[in-house]
């Protein structure tokens, strides 16, 4: 087998197969978020998620951007994108959470900042 084929081993019950990427593939750095990112967005994400309004998130490592999808439910479009976008950071801000139809909620360079628009309190109402 040549070198970008698949290899499939056979132990067992079981089959190991290794996918070997293509050369291009490896060269091409993916934006992503790291950690510290990631807790951020899982905090507002684990409020909302008990509270009962969201229920489902995808995660995607694009070659420009990196996005947090949020659902309702998984068969429906996301509800609110976070986007981390580089290419942005020295205008606007690296960071905006987009709803549904394109509307760009929040864009800044401080991600909590960015996230506040999603993380609602319940407040007092007197009427």
């Amino acid at each position: 087998m040549s070198e970008g084929e698949d290899k499939a081993i056979s132990g067992g019950s079981a089959t190991l197969v290794s996918l070997n990427p293509p050369e291009t593939a490896k060269s091409v750095p993916l934006i992503a978020f790291n950690r510290l990112e990631l807790n951020e967005i899982l905090r507002v994400y684990g409020r909302m998620v008990a509270a009962g309004e969201w229920r489902d998130y995808a995660i995607d490592h694009l070659r420009d951007k990196a996005v947090f999808s949020i659902f309702r439910r998984s068969s429906e479009m996301p509800l609110y994108t976070v986007v981390k976008d580089p290419e942005l950071r020295n205008r606007q801000g690296a960071y905006a959470v987009i709803a549904t139809g394109g509307y760009i909620m929040k864009r800044g360079h401080d991600l909590r900042q960015v996230l506040a628009v999603l993380d609602t309190k319940l407040k007092l109402v007197q009427g």
